[in-house]
């Protein structure tokens, strides 16, 4: 590489594999997604799930087993709107986790509905690569996205097209209160995708975006750590 300049060379990021590709859920298209809640009582994927649904009038299925609605509670529908979602909610309580992928596999047929949810706890045995399987394939040929909530599950297979791994961290700040907790911000990891490349982000979500599109902001997290302290003078820099 040729210097750009007597004192230094100019070094392309993007050659360096430092950008990464941002991957775009609250705008892809319908595929079945996994979204793993990384510890008991975390409201990152319930959250994550809700700011990525499709900004629509139809209804949202939300099925839920029993053990789910023990650790993860219901949703309160009264907070809805500040994940800019305007539609409505049906939903949907049973039993048995091999209910909830019925149920799943009939909402996806249904073209009255912006999206299917479903959570399950744990790792069933009815909870197959080939239960899953089904799904993908169901929501690819109807056109309606589905997600699956996992909760107390440390990642068993799958076929769903992306999984997420979704993790709260410390809120933003309260301009109203500093004391206050402020918008969440959660850790979201894809660790496997189909025709994507793997990574952690920053999940940001901003209600007074202009556009639906910019609500939700997915920021990458920068693999080689801080920056170690330069106490030494910058005389190369000047030429001295």
């Amino acid at each position: 590489m040729k210097p750009d300049s007597q004192f230094a060379q100019v070094i392309s990021l993007s050659d360096k594999r430092l950008i990464k590709d941002v991957p775009a859920p609250h705008l892809g298209g319908a595929i079945l997604r996994d979204a793993l809640l990384d510890a008991p009582f975390d409201a990152a994927a319930t959250g994550f799930v809700l700011a990525c649904l499709p900004d629509s009038k139809d209804p949202v299925m939300w099925i839920q087993d029993r053990m789910s609605r023990r650790e993860n509670g219901r949703l309160y529908g009264a907070a809805l709107r500040r994940f800019g979602f305007n539609g409505n909610i049906l939903r949907v309580e049973v039993s048995h986790p091999r209910d909830v992928l019925w149920a799943m596999e009939e909402g996806a047929a249904c073209a009255g509905l912006s999206a299917v949810v479903g959570e399950i706890h744990g790792a069933p045995e009815v909870l197959s690569f080939t239960a899953t399987k089904r799904l993908a394939l169901r929501a690819e040929s109807s056109g309606v996205p589905l997600w699956l909530l996992r909760s107390g599950d440390h990642g068993a297979l799958s076929a769903a097209r992306e999984r997420w791994r979704l993790r709260s961290r410390p809120s933003g700040a309260n301009r109203y209160n500093s004391q206050a907790p402020g918008a969440p911000i959660w850790e979201a990891d894809l660790f496997r995708a189909r025709g994507r490349a793997p990574g952690v982000w920053t999940a940001t979500y901003d209600t007074a975006a202009q556009r639906p599109a910019d609500r939700l902001s997915l920021l990458p997290r920068l693999g080689d750590g801080t920056l170690a302290a330069d106490h030494h003078p910058a005389s190369h820099a000047t030429g001295g």
